[in-house]
């Protein structure tokens, strides 16, 4: 046993070269977890004592813990007026699309690889959700951005589709092992009590969270953030006991909270964007841990040629049926269909199999693993010029910090918000005076370049600028509707 000391002083070292990871990852165009799990790798090949953390139950039960934060910190970063207009596409990619990814990828591992149809139905569930932090990651260290609608929808439909992925590899496993309940009538039954008990309590929860939040009345601003991750683990627990899908229930909780008000508001959120990260970090260590390179390698074959016809097959047709009645044309449906990358649902998916008695667990949990890794490496290095070829790229505008931010309070309705004015606004030219905003609204301050003004009423607004506008939230809405060229919902 290693003394307490070491241990913590080996975990010290392990955090500090993730973010340093981190770092590079931005530079280097490589997704972070790509570089965490090759730090597990690393030292688990040394002499540190860490066999303990070899273990497929730590692993799954630390990336479930980090799965749930990650699930809460999207859903309350997530902008309803970004993700409103894509919102059923949306759906339908996280739901339609990966059950059609599921049942191709199962149908080719039948029918061209040794795997039983029910073995093979599994690992189509395990690989079916996608993860939109790989993609952005290729994409912020590019500077650009995708045009239109499509940077939304990806954010959508990674925040919403890994509890369809958990329903189905849950499902999936029943039937491998021939339990009583794997029956048609009994999968649709458990579909409904998953998805209908994990909407309803993330609903209740994401409305409990604000009350109690605002009425805590709490002595110690500390207490806060321990406040919401008590009552956010308490919704997948509660969630999940209840016979509810707990991944649903957060990202919903998240979600309806980040759209209400609420004390200490834009601290809470950086607390757990950063504590989202520190469970990235320790989940892919950990699975990186549970990695033995020769076993990969034993499966590279199989694992290649799965990951092939997942990105040139299975995800192009899932995407062209999920978006089919969405508006999106070709060249966007393509690039979407392009851009599912995998990232930390997957794998972490794959201990199920390991902890449930899944014959060739082992098996799964490699292939998995070399699948997700295959589509980083193929597919996130291709993203821009892909994109850059169907003409769906703009550059990314420089946004300076704000050196102003508002603590809302239960009191105040008003909120500090930054409007970007693109560069065919329909405001660009004009005076200050000339968007005629109401008299409780104000421009507080205009980014521009690297600088901020203090505008008057006659100072002009150029294209790229970033308006720092304090407004009731319907007010900020007709005016980002008006900035943005569009009309504005009544």
């Amino acid at each position: 046993m290693l003394p307490v000391e070491l241990v913590l002083l080996i975990a010290a070292v392990l955090v500090l070269l993730s973010v340093a990871a981190s770092k590079a990852s931005a530079l280097l165009g490589v997704p972070a977890f790509v570089l965490f799990i090759g730090i597990g790798i690393a030292v688990s090949e040394l002499p540190l004592g860490l066999s303990s953390l070899n273990d497929p139950w730590v692993a799954q039960l630390l990336g479930v813990l980090a799965l749930v934060l990650i699930l809460f910190s999207g859903g309350l970063d997530t902008r309803w007026d970004d993700i409103r207009p894509v919102v059923w596409s949306g759906l339908s990619l996280s739901t339609l699309g990966v059950a059609a990814t599921a049942a191709l990828v199962g149908l080719f591992a039948h029918a061209a690889l040794d795997f039983t149809l029910a073995e093979g139905l599994l690992l189509g569930a395990i690989v079916a959700s996608t993860d939109a932090a790989a993609v952005f990651a290729a994409m912020r260290s590019s500077r650009i951005n995708l045009k239109g609608r499509l940077e939304p929808l990806l954010e959508m439909e990674s925040g919403s589709n890994d509890p369809m992925a958990v329903f189905l590899t849950i499902a999936m496993i029943g039937v491998v092992l021939e339990r009583p309940n794997a029956s048609g009538s009994g999968l649709a039954l458990f579909f409904v009590q998953q998805m209908g008990l994990g909407a309803a309590v993330g609903w209740l929860m994401g409305r409990a969270m604000v009350w109690i939040v605002n009425r805590a009345r709490l002595g110690y601003e500390g207490l806060y953030p321990v406040l919401t991750i008590a009552l956010m683990l308490f919704t997948y627990g509660l969630t999940t006991i209840l016979g509810g899908n707990g991944f649903l229930a957060v990202y919903l909780a998240g979600l309806l909270m980040g759209q209400a008000e609420f004390i200490h508001r834009r601290s809470l959120k950086r607390f757990h964007d950063g504590l989202a990260w520190l469970g990235q970090v320790i989940m892919f260590l950990t699975l990186g841990l549970l990695v033995r390179p020769p076993e990969l390698l034993a499966v590279a074959d199989t694992a290649l040629i799965t990951a092939a016809f997942l990105i040139l097959v299975a995800r192009p047709l899932s995407v062209m049926l999920a978006l089919l009645f969405s508006g999106f044309n070709l060249r966007q449906r393509l690039l979407v269909a392009w851009v599912g990358l995998r990232g930390a649902a997957p794998i972490i998916l794959a201990t199920f199999p390991l902890l449930q008695g899944v014959p060739r667990a082992g098996l799964f949990f490699n292939l998995v693993f070399f699948v997700t890794l295959s589509s980083v490496v193929i597919q996130g290095p291709l993203i821009v010029p892909i994109a850059r070829r169907l003409g769906l790229l703009e550059p990314a505008r420089p946004r300076p910090r704000s050196p102003l931010e508002l603590e809302p309070t239960t009191a105040v309705r008003s909120d500090l918000v930054e409007v970007v004015v693109p560069p065919d606004s329909p405001v660009t030219g004009l005076r200050v005076m000339d968007l005629r905003m109401p008299e409780d609204a104000l421009v507080v301050l205009i980014g521009r370049g690297e600088e901020f003004i203090v505008p008057g009423g006659s100072t002009p607004i150029e294209a790229n600028d970033t308006l720092l506008v304090l407004a009731d939230r319907p007010e900020l809405e007709r005016l980002r509707a008006r900035v943005e060229g569009r009309a504005a919902d009544n």
